[in-house]
């Protein structure tokens, strides 16, 4: 309910905090929501002052806005930001011009998606359009194959599901279906966890590599 230019002023105001603290030599865990209210601060003021509306209603301004903001966290000489931002898209639209543009610049993405969230699937991560960047740079090999192994399962389910559902398809027609038939429940039950429940980084891991060493 704030003034457009207030929004966005807020938004530059706590990145500069988290500069501050980064110069400081500290690690700052960034956290702003959300990029689209932003965008439409920013959109509101290019109408303002006479800007066209280009992609889905926003101005040109607000495409040179994002990135100018965004890349101001990272790693520097003596700290670190490490930024997390939340975008709202509209209809689950993954082409949402605000999506596409946050995803072009930041380092990864974690989709929510609908349909888990009604299944009761929580966290509702859609895993396979979700993507880490950095994640080639900062994990061992093994932990890479065996999430790669996770992909695929759910990436074949997925393209299965119908026939499967309609009773279309017979097991023993295709290897790699039936093997992610066989392993759908346990990917599904390792990729829940309930708000009590917690997991280091080596459990969790250790819970990944156990799910395809038993396979």
């Amino acid at each position: 309910d704030k003034a457009p230019l207030l929004r966005i002023k807020a938004a530059f105001c706590a990145t500069a905090i988290a500069e501050y603290f980064r110069d400081q030599g500290k690690d700052v865990l960034f956290m702003m929501d959300s990029v689209t209210r932003l965008a439409m601060a920013q959109r509101e003021l290019g109408l303002a002052v006479g800007e066209p509306p280009t992609t889905r209603g926003y101005t040109p301004s607000v495409f040179a806005l994002l990135p100018r903001l965004m890349e101001r966290t990272g790693t520097s000489g003596k700290g670190t930001i490490t930024a997390l931002y939340t975008v709202l898209v509209e209809g689950d639209d993954m082409n949402d011009p605000i999506a596409d543009t946050a995803r072009s610049i930041l380092d990864g993405h974690i989709v929510l998606s609908r349909k888990l969230s009604f299944e009761g699937h929580y966290p509702a991560i859609d895993v396979l359009q979700s993507v880490s960047r950095l994640m080639p740079e900062i994990t061992e090999k093994r932990h890479q194959q065996f999430a790669q192994r996770l992909r695929e399962v759910l990436a074949v389910y997925r393209e299965a599901e119908d026939l499967v559902n309609i009773g279309a398809y017979e097991r023993g027609s295709n290897p790699r279906i039936d093997y992610a038939l066989s392993m759908i429940d346990k990917v599904k039950a390792f990729l829940r966890q309930s708000i009590e429940e917690h997991f280091s980084f080596e459990e969790t891991l250790g819970a990944l590599g156990a799910l395809f060493e038993e396979a």
